[in-house]
Order: C-alpha cells, then sequence, then structure tokens
C-alpha cells in the first residue's frame, strides 16, 4: 500500500502555551521558569512538530507553504499531553465491597480475610474473557483521553499465572494497537504470591522461568515491576527477581514504600527507572534514590482511596528527585483514576508550584517511562497536545481538575 502523504498544519492562534521547555529534569521548579508564550500557534509536520512561537509570525511561513490552517477561534491554553507513569486499567469487577469495609473501620487484613482485597479482583480478572477485558480497558481509556492523558503505563498482576498474565498483556497490546491512546505494558506478575504456590521464592522462580521469557519473545511488554512489601514481597526476593530480569534485558521498576522503607533501596540498588508509591519514604530513602538517579513516581490516588497522608512531594523535590505524579487508577486503592484532580489536590496539600505539579504529569513522567518523544511542545517531539477552555493556564490547576480539556490532539491528529 503506497504511504499517506505527510500533513502539515498550523494551529493556533493559542492565548497561552505552556511548552515546559527548557526545565531542569529534577529538583525544584519556580512558576517564573515556566515558558508562557502568548497568541501562540504550533506547526506540525505528520506526527511531530516543526516549531512553536508566535502565531503572527508562523502564519506567513504556513501560508507561503500552503500548510493546512487549524485556527483557533476561542481562548484556549495549549499544554502538552499528560502521561500517566502507573495504573493498573486492565482489570475485572469492582472493589466497592472493599471501600465500605475499609470507611467502616475495617483493616486491610481483616478485608483480605473477608474475601476481599487484590486476590478478589485476581479471581474476577481470571474469569474475564479477552474481550470482555479489551471492552473494559477501552472504556477506561476513553476516560483517560477525554481528560488529557495521552499516554499511559498499564500493569499486569491480576492474573498471577503464566496463561492469565499472558491473557492480560495480549488485551493490553491490542488496545495500545487499535486506541488513540498510546499504552505502555509492565509485567506485574510479582504482585503477590497467589495461593497455588506455597512460599514466594518458588512462585518467584516460576515467573522467572516460565512467563518472562515468553513476555520477551512475543514483545508483550519491556518493563517489569514488583511490590515490595510485607503483605507482597521481601527486599531480597525483589533484589533476586529484579537483577535476574534485568539481565533478561527488562526495564525495572519497583511499588516501593507505600507502607513501609525498604523498596526504595531496592530500587536504588537495581537501578530501577522508578520507584512508586513512596508514602513512607524518609530523608535517608530520599538520597538513595537521588545517588541512583531513580524517578520518584508518587501515586496521590492511592492515598486519597486509602485515607492515607501523601507521598512527600516537597521534601522530595527539595531532596532533588526527579518527581513524577501518577493516578494508580486500579479497583482497590485507587478507583478514582482522574490524574489532573489528584495532581492539583497533592500540589495543594504538599505546597507544590503549578510548574512542578505541570512537571509531574507531562515531562518528569515521560523520564519515568524512558519516553525521550513526549512530554514538551519541542521541535522534533510528537504532537501530543491538549487544550483547555481558558485564557490563562493558571485556572486549569485553580479549578482542582474540574475544568477538562476541549481539545486533544494524538501523534498530531485532532481526537
Amino acid at each position: 500500500m503506497p504511504e499517506e502523504p505527510v500533513h502539515y498544519t498550523l494551529i493556533g492562534p493559542f492565548s497561552q502555551m505552556v511548552t515546559m521547555a527548557s526545565l531542569p529534569i529534577a529538583g525544584p521548579i519556580t512558576d517564573d521558569q515556566l515558558e508562557v508564550l502568548e497568541q501562540a500557534g504550533v506547526l506540525l509536520e505528520g506526527e511531530k512538530i516543526v516549531e512553536v512561537g508566535s502565531y503572527a509570525q508562523l502564519l506567513p511561513q504556513a501560508e507561503a507553504k500552503q500548510y493546512q490552517l487549524d485556527r483557533i477561534e476561542q481562548p484556549l491554553v495549549l499544554l502538552p499531553g499528560f502521561i500517566d507513569a502507573h495504573t493498573h486499567l486492565c482489570f475485572a469487577g469492582s472493589r466497592a465491597r472493599d471501600y465500605a469495609q475499609r470507611v467502616a473501620g475495617k483493616s486491610y487484613l481483616e478485608i483480605a480475610r473477608n474475601g476481599g482485597g487484590i486476590l478478589d479482583t485476581v479471581s474476577k480478572t481470571r474469569a474475564a474473557t479477552k474481550e470482555e477485558l479489551l471492552f473494559s480497558l477501552r472504556q477506561r481509556a476513553d476516560r483517560h483521553l477525554a481528560e488529557g492523558v495521552t499516554t499511559c503505563e498499564v500493569k499486569s498482576g491480576y492474573g498471577l499465572t503464566v496463561a492469565d498474565e499472558i491473557k492480560m498483556l495480549e488485551v493490553i497490546q491490542r488496545a495500545d494497537q487499535t486506541h488513540a491512546l498510546d499504552l505502555v505494558p509492565t509485567c506485574l506478575a510479582a504482585h503477590l504470591c497467589p495461593p497455588e504456590f506455597a512460599d514466594s521464592k518458588t512462585y518467584l522462580q516460576h515467573v522467572l522461568q516460565e512467563l518472562l521469557p515468553q513476555v520477551k519473545e512475543r514483545g508483550l511488554a519491556q518493563r517489569v515491576d514488583i511490590f515490595i512489601e510485607e503483605t507482597a514481597f521481601s527486599e531480597a526476593e525483589a533484589m533476586d527477581y529484579l537483577l535476574v530480569a534485568k539481565n533478561m534485558g527488562f526495564d525495572l521498576t519497583v511499588h516501593a514504600d507505600q507502607f513501609s522503607t525498604g523498596g526504595s533501596r531496592v530500587a536504588a540498588q537495581v537501578n530501577a527507572l522508578s520507584a512508586d508509591h513512596l508514602e513512607a519514604s524518609g530523608l535517608a530513602e530520599i538520597a538513595l534514590l537521588k545517588a541512583a538517579q531513580v524517578v520518584a513516581t508518587v501515586l496521590p490516588g492511592a492515598s486519597l482511596g486509602l485515607g492515607m497522608p501523601y507521598a512527600p512531594a516537597r521534601t522530595m523535590l527539595d531532596g532533588g528527585l526527579c518527581v513524577a505524579i501518577a493516578s494508580d487508577w486500579n479497583p482497590g486503592s485507587a478507583p478514582l483514576g482522574d490524574l489532573l484532580l489528584q495532581a492539583a489536590l497533592l500540589g495543594a496539600a504538599e505546597k507544590l508550584t503549578l510548574a512542578e505539579t505541570f512537571a509531574g504529569i507531562t515531562y518528569r513522567a515521560a523520564q519515568a517511562l524512558n519516553l525521550k518523544d513526549r512530554g514538551r511542545l519541542e521541535p522534533g517531539l510528537l504532537g501530543d497536545m491538549i487544550a483547555f477552555p481558558t485564557d490563562h493556564f493558571q485556572e486549569i490547576l485553580y479549578q482542582q481538575g474540574k475544568l477538562k480539556p476541549r481539545l486533544v490532539w494524538k501523534k498530531g491528529k485532532l481526537i
């Protein structure tokens, strides 16, 4: 088949364009460091940005080359598309019963003993067909895209058998191939030890020998994750598991320091791309992550869902970390799934500047996923862009998630 011709387009003028260009990858950011272009336009060549700048200056160039002109006739503020670097969007069933018990005072262990918890979702996900999982995943992807998320990480981890983990990863792959939202798969077979195995060490060896070679050979995921916690896997078990996965060629990320410390130490020692959660992290853990240049991905959705304190994002930034903000959208601890709302609430609670909050859901989130082609509005990067119905960027976080994008472009195409 002949290739489609490349389309050249000028879009604008936008009341403001927040490019996120030239900002540091780690540490604090002040709002006066933001590049905010007024009455701005963006030139696109197919999927990629060619130039950003004054619309009045770009227009003659576009007209001379007979570019398509997509004129904006209303006040809009343009930002890079949001990136959600930690989710569990592929699952079946609901855990509303868990939530009701939790807010009534039941502990995590009590809920699990009553048939709830992660294994409840595991049983429902195992019972679901691929078509059922794909339908629900696409619904969640639709909502995320409408709310400005243009790239989203998605974990397995509710299968916990070779066949069911493969099923989940195949569903994520099919959704990525057929949905406008970019889905980045992560194998989280090391979520919990399933009841079929007597001990965690034996189960992890099973995953390494029977599952990960298939995942690698079939290209179902390039990333491996593990949950390090007293109710999941120990530091020593995780270290052995991650080092073997790393030697197999996988990128690493870690569920770390959610209820107790230790996971961040493992993440630093194995040079993981990111350590995620970190609600229990202190200065010692922050120093370890900084020395190893591990991205700290904080998950305010889990704090909201569990009624727990947020990860110490302000201290992390002041300690020199690259802090990403992700939704942790999952059926148990973080059912909300609204990345912008969660980021805004975290920013208010932790006293993050607007620049730091926007960075956490754009280019710093891209860093957590090792993606170099998105997260900023700059020449050569993907035309992943979102436009909000306002004339000033401050309104977006000020309205704490209630102001949603009016227009979303994915790879240069208006969705």
